[in-house]
């Protein structure tokens, strides 16, 4: 079968809407891993059509009430006067359409307001989100995959494996700060997977040595890489470098940034 480079990845747009959600429950699925499932009425035409989308996560700012915006002409605009939700990205890791439930992964890790918030998660607690604004659908067929992140981007590389069919050949570089939180992907393709571990900061170099060591089949791959913001872009580097990756089947995405809050950004050009 010959495949169309051209067509192996294509974006999808989708309205962006804000909704309410409550949790559900809560349970762990590693020591440092944190699952929390959502349901809602507002969850009704939620749509995810890809392992990366990332939806804006709303926090009320302590004894405050949640506040969403509106969209105005030029984006999203709060009510004059009114308490600031803090914002933060997060993967949908499973929406289940039938169930009316989302579910989202947190790290938890340090003192930032999302990983707060999660360790003290409750049934009955409210937040908002906004989006999915777009999807970047990557196809089936290639001949194989390539997956690399640290703990912030378990629960994309979880989605994408879990989706794959029976025929995929799939390869993960996956770094996390302890053994314990290793998890088991589950996912009817042929995987293997590499765990290396995180420096203290939570950044992990590592990966880029164990992405270089890996003996990738021939054909035409796609490659993935989110989590810390210099170790994606020395991956990406080495893959369009190294492996002389066509650009168009890399994508790398920085899901934080040592010294800064709040990063959240593609590293393609």
């Amino acid at each position: 079968m010959t495949i169309d480079i051209d067509n192996a990845v294509s974006r999808v747009r989708h309205d962006l809407k804000f909704r309410r959600i409550e949790v559900q429950t809560v349970r762990h699925v590693s020591p440092h891993l944190l699952s929390v499932t959502f349901t809602g009425d507002d969850l009704k035409d939620f749509v995810s059509s890809s392992f990366d989308d990332h939806i804006k996560l709303f926090l009320p700012p302590p004894g405050e009430p949640l506040v969403l915006p509106s969209m105005g002409e030029r984006g999203p605009v709060f009510p004059d006067g009114a308490p600031r939700p803090v914002a933060r990205d997060y993967t949908p890791r499973r929406y289940d359409n039938a169930a009316g439930t989302l579910d989202i992964e947190f790290v938890l890790h340090g003192d930032g307001p999302a990983s707060t918030w999660a360790a003290q998660a409750a049934p009955g607690q409210t937040l908002g989100i906004g989006g999915p604004r777009g999807s970047f659908v990557v196809s089936d067929e290639l001949n194989w995959y390539l997956l690399i992140g640290d703990a912030t981007a378990l629960p994309a590389i979880g989605r994408r494996i879990e989706s794959l069919p029976a025929s995929a050949r799939a390869f993960v570089v996956a770094a996390v700060a302890d053994v314990a939180d290793r998890l088991d992907f589950r996912s009817a393709a042929d995987v293997q997977t590499t765990w290396v571990t995180t420096e203290a900061d939570g950044s992990a170099p590592a990966l880029v040595d164990a992405v270089a060591a890996l003996d990738l089949p021939d054909g035409i791959g796609h490659a993935w890489a989110g989590g810390e913001s210099t170790t994606m872009r020395a991956v990406r580097q080495h893959l369009l470098e190294v492996r002389r990756m066509d650009k168009r089947l890399v994508r790398a995405s920085s899901y934080w940034k040592r010294g800064a809050s709040g990063v959240h950004e593609s590293l393609d050009d």
